[in-house]
């Protein structure tokens, strides 16, 4: 059984504490040149808007870490195609999804699951 961390609480946390001056846009918008780039590459545009510049720019892109995945170790997903051989093709490995507004930079992380063979439902 797949085995899924979901980030809503934290992301609700981050952005009221962003609401209550505990936390300036500078700190939540920070999101790294390369992750931009991959959210503007191979991002997957997400429903709704920003929640700190109102933005229509939202997208979500995904990356894997696993030891035995090789050069797909590390590497940001560019399609469901290519996540759906890896996990035909690997016995365990963890997807991370990130969610990116590519006008301000806001980031935030999602989900975090586990997948593959081992995973598998």
């Amino acid at each position: 059984m797949r085995s899924v961390t979901d980030y809503a609480l934290a992301r609700r946390a981050v952005l009221r504490d962003l609401a209550r001056g505990v936390l300036t846009r500078l700190d939540v918008c920070d999101a790294h040149p390369e992750l931009v780039r991959a959210a503007l590459n191979v991002g997957v545009p997400l429903p709704g808007s920003c929640p700190v510049c109102g933005a229509e720019e939202l997208r979500e892109v995904s990356y894997v870490y696993g030891d035995k995945l090789k050069d797909a170790n590390g590497r940001a997903i560019a399609s469901a195609a290519e996540l759906e051989r890896l996990r035909a093709r690997h016995d365990e490995f963890a997807c991370y999804d990130v969610e990116i507004c590519c006008e301000c930079r806001w980031n935030h992380l999602r989900r975090r699951s586990l997948d593959g063979r081992l995973h598998a439902s």
